[in-house]
C-alpha cells in the first residue's frame, strides 16, 4: 500500500471502525498524525539473552525454540490460557498467555523465536507471562531500541508501534521547513532522518540527533510566533493613562494589611497603568496568596478616573464569588460592581448590559458572557482575566476589542498555577510577569497524606469526625460517570476502577454516610444546578460535597477542612496542588488525603512529592519534568501551540539557541516575506491557529 501523510488509518490492515474510534481518541486519524505522535519513552531490546542468563529484573529478550505445540485450555467463560515450553542449549522457559487464543496457531514447534517479557524464577523453573514474540528471522520489535507511546484503552503499544512503522515510508515526503542556514549553523539533522529515528532509532546517537532537531524546531516556531504576538502588542497603540491615587486610601478598605509581595505587585500595576502603553501583566501567585486584592486595586484605580474595568472568570461559581468579595471591598469607596453570567435571566442580563453601556457600572465581573455580542462598555480601560491557562490569547483579544477605537485597555492576567519565571516569560511571551511569592499570615498549613485502599474505612471515620466537629468535606473523583465500554476483556484499562461522581455519591449516601447531607457537583450539570450545589455547600447545608475537578478553581469555603482525592495518581501534581488549596481557608486545621491503588513507583513518588511540600513553584517544576509543558497547560486553548518533545524546563540551552535563531531570521526578514522563509511563516500560522489575529 502506498502511504501518504493524508492516508486515513482505516486504510491500514487491522484498523476497523472500532479501532479507528479508539485511535481518534488520541487525535490519530491519518498516517501523518502517527509520524508526529512521538514516543514518551524507549525500551532497549538490543541485548538477546539465553534462557539461563536472562535476569529476573525488568523485561528482557530471550531467544529460544518452541519445544512443543502450544496447549489451549478454557478455564471458565472469559478466561483462556495458552501454555508452551520453549528451550535453548541452557534450559527451558515456560510461557503462559492469557486470553490470547490465537497463540495456539501462531507458535509452531521447532521454530525459533525471540520472546520479550519479564522472567520469573520459581525454584528451578523459569516462566514468562504474556511475552511479545516474533520469529527470529523476522525481527522488527526485538533486537532494537523500541518506542513506548502514550496509549488509550484497547490500543496496545505493540499495535501502535506497528502502525507507526507502516506510516514511516511517508516521512520521505516531509518538507524541510527550517531554513538551510539555520540547520547548518546549529548542526541540525534532516527532517526525514529525525522523524524516522525519533520513532525507531538506529542507536542512542541517532536518537539524540533526532530529538535535538525536532525539539529545536518546536522551540524555534514558538519563538517566531511569540515575536509576532509581541509586535502585535507593540501596535496596540495608546493605553488609557490612569493616574496614580494615594495607595493609603485603598489600603484603608482592606480588613488586613497586605503582604510585602502584594504591595510590590500593586506598585507595578499602578506604574503600568499610569504609562502611555497598555498594561499587559501576568500576576502569578500560589493558591491563597491574595491575587484578588491586586485585581481590586486595579479596578479601584480605574473607577477613580471614571473608567470601567471587567474581570473575566472561567466559571460562574468563581464569577459569583469574585462579585461578592469585590462588592464588599469596593462598595464603601463608591465603586459600583456588577455581575454578568450566562445563567442570569434575559431581563437581568438586559438590565446589566444597559447599565454597563451607560457607565453606571464601574467594575463588571462575568464569565465568557462578557465577550458575547451585545455587551458594550462606555469606557472600558481594564481587563482582568482570572486563571490564564483557561483563557486563550484570542479571547483576551476579543474582550480588549470592546475597549473602542481610541485606546487599548490595560490587561491584568491572574494565574494560580505557579510556573518557573523563565518559563512564564516564554509561555506568556506578550506579558510582563509579577510574582506574589508570600502567603498572607494566618493561612492554615494543610497536612497531606498518601493513603492506600486498605485504609478506606479509617478515612471514612475521619470524615465523620470532621463533620461531627462542624466542619465540611470535599471528595474529588476523576470521572463523572462509569464507562462500561472502557476496557475490552483481558485488557487493563486506564478507566478501570476510577471513582465516578454519580455512582460513588450514591453509594456513599446509601451505604457509608446515610445520616450525612451529601451534595454532588460535576461539569455535566446545568449551570443552575451547579450554582445550587455550590451555594448549598458554601452555606453549610451540605456537609460533604462529592465533585469532579470543577472545584479546582477558586471555590472559597472557609469551613471546609478536609479534601479527599480519589485515584489521586490520575491527576497532575499542579492540579492536585490546586485542589488541595480548596481547604486551609479558615482557622481550622486542614487535611488533604490522596487515595491511590497505583502499583507504579513513579506515581507514588510524585504523590509523596506533593505530600512533602506546599511550595507551588517546586511542585510545578516537578510536574513539568513528569508531564512536559503540553500536558502541563492542558490544550485548553491557551493560544500557544502544544510542545510535543521540547522540555521547556530542561531544554533551556536549546531554547536560547532557538530564540537566537528566530531573532536573527526576523532581523533579516521581519514579516517573513522572502520566498525561502515562506515555509516558516506558513508553519507558524498553522501552529498559532488558535490566535487568528496574530498576523494582523
Amino acid at each position: 500500500m502506498d502511504v501518504t501523510p493524508g492516508t486515513p488509518l482505516t486504510d491500514f490492515p487491522g484498523v476497523g471502525e472500532a479501532r479507528a474510534k479508539k485511535l481518534e481518541k488520541l487525535g490519530l486519524t491519518t498516517a501523518g498524525d502517527l509520524l508526529t505522535w512521538y514516543p514518551r519513552d524507549y525500551e532497549d531490546r538490543r541485548k538477546i539473552y539465553t534462557v539461563a542468563e536472562a535476569p529476573p529484573e525488568g523485561r528482557v529478550c530471550v531467544a529460544a525454540m518452541a519445544a512443543e505445540h502450544p496447549r489451549l485450555s478454557r478455564i471458565r467463560k472469559g478466561l483462556e490460557l495458552v501454555q508452551v515450553k520453549v528451550v535453548d542449549h541452557t534450559g527451558a522457559l515456560h510461557l503462559t498467555f492469557f486470553n490470547q487464543g490465537y497463540i495456539e496457531r501462531a507458535i509452531r514447534a521447532g521454530e525459533e523465536y525471540i520472546f520479550y517479557g519479564a522472567v520469573e524464577v520459581q525454584g528451578r523453573r523459569r516462566t514468562m507471562v504474556n511475552p511479545i514474540f516474533e520469529r527470529m528471522d523476522k525481527q522488527s520489535f526485538t533486537g532494537r531500541i523500541m518506542p513506548v507511546y502514550r496509549l488509550t484503552a484497547g490500543i496496545s503499544n505493540h499495535m501502535l508501534a506497528a502502525l507507526v512503522r507502516q506510516a514511516l515510508p511517508c516521512a520521505q515526503g516531509i518538507p524541510e521547513t527550517l531554513p538551510q542556514h539555520i540547520r547548518q549553523a546549529h548542526s541540525l539533522a534532516a527532517a526525514e532522518f529525525s522523524v524516522k529515528n525519533i520513532h525507531f532509532p538506529e542507536d542512542e546517537k541517532a536518537l539524540a540527533l533526532a530529538r535535538r532537531r525536532l525539539a529545536f524546531e518546536e522551540l524555534f516556531y514558538l519563538a517566531v510566533g511569540l515575536h509576532f504576538l509581541k509586535s502585535r502588542r507593540g501596535r496596540e497603540g495608546e493605553g488609557f493613562p490612569i493616574p496614580p491615587r494615594p495607595k493609603g486610601d485603598f489600603l484603608a478598605l482592606l480588613p488586613f494589611a497586605p503582604t510585602g509581595a502584594q504591595s510590590r505587585v500593586m506598585d507595578e500595576v499602578s506604574a503600568d497603568m499610569a504609562g502611555g502603553r497598555p498594561m499587559n501583566r501576568l500576576v502569578q501567585g500560589d493558591v491563597g496568596s491574595g491575587k484578588t486584592v491586586v485585581a481590586a486595586y486595579a479596578g479601584w484605580l480605574c473607577a477613580g478616573t471614571g473608567c470601567q474595568g471587567a474581570l473575566m472568570a472561567p466559571t460562574e461559581v468563581l464569577a459569583e464569588q469574585h462579585y461578592k468579595s469585590l462588592s464588599a471591598l469596593l462598595a464603601p469607596a463608591g465603586v459600583r460592581v456588577g455581575l454578568l453570567t450566562g445563567s442570569m435571566t434575559a431581563a437581568e442580563k438586559k438590565k446589566t448590559r444597559s447599565a454597563l453601556e451607560a457607565g453606571d457600572i464601574d467594575f463588571i465581573v462575568g464569565t465568557h458572557a462578557l465577550i458575547s455580542e451585545g455587551v458594550a462598555f462606555r469606557r472600558l480601560a481594564l481587563i482582568v482575566a482570572d486563571e490564564q491557562h483557561r483563557f486563550g490569547v484570542a479571547q483576551r483579544a476579543a474582550l480588549a476589542a470592546k475597549g473602542g477605537e481610541n485606546a487599548a485597555p490595560h490587561v491584568l492576567v491572574m494565574s494560580a498555577t505557579p510556573i518557573p519565571r523563565t518559563l512564564a516569560l516564554i509561555i506568556y511571551g506578550d506579558l510582563d510577569v509579577s510574582v506574589i511569592d508570600q502567603l498572607p499570615p494566618g493561612r492554615t498549613p494543610i497536612a497531606t497524606y498518601v493513603v492506600r485502599e486498605d485504609k478506606r474505612q479509617r478515612m471514612y471515620n475521619f470524615v465523620r469526625k470532621q463533620v461531627a466537629e462542624g466542619r465540611q468535606v470535599y471528595i474529588i473523583c476523576p470521572a463523572v460517570e462509569e464507562n462500561p465500554d472502557a476496557a475490552l476483556p483481558g485488557e487493563e484499562s486506564p478507566a478501570l476502577n476510577l471513582k465516578a461522581v454519580k455512582t460513588y455519591a450514591d453509594k456513599l449516601q446509601r451505604e457509608v454516610f446515610p445520616d450525612l447531607r451529601l451534595g454532588i457537583l460535576h461539569g455535566k450539570m446545568k449551570p443552575r444546578e451547579k450554582e445550587a450545589a455550590m451555594s448549598a455547600f458554601s452555606s453549610g447545608q451540605t456537609q460533604v460535597l462529592v465533585a469532579t475537578t470543577v472545584v479546582e478553581v477558586g471555590v472559597d469555603v472557609p469551613n471546609a477542612s478536609l479534601i479527599i482525592i480519589e485515584n489521586a495518581d490520575r491527576f497532575g501534581l499542579s492540579q492536585l496542588h490546586q485542589l488541595r488549596g480548596r481547604v486551609g481557608r479558615g482557622q481550622h486545621p486542614s487535611h488533604c488525603v490522596l487515595i491511590t491503588g497505583t502499583r507504579s513507583l513513579e506515581a507514588m513518588e510524585r504523590l509523596h512529592t506533593l505530600a512533602s511540600t506546599t511550595d507551588g513553584f517546586k511542585i510545578s517544576e516537578e510536574d513539568l519534568k513528569a508531564r512536559g509543558p503540553g500536558d502541563f497547560f492542558g490544550n485548553r486553548q491557551h493560544g500557544l501551540p502544544q510542545m510535543k518533545l521540547a522540555d521547556l524546563a530542561g531544554d533551556m540551552r536549546l531554547l536560547s539557541q532557538a530564540q537566537e535563531a528566530a531573532r536573527t531570521l526576523l532581523d533579516q526578514d521581519p514579516r517573513l516575506t522572502r520566498p525561502e522563509n515562506r515555509p516558516v511563516w506558513e508553519r507558524v500560522r498553522r501552529l498559532f491557529a488558535d490566535t487568528p489575529d496574530i498576523f494582523n
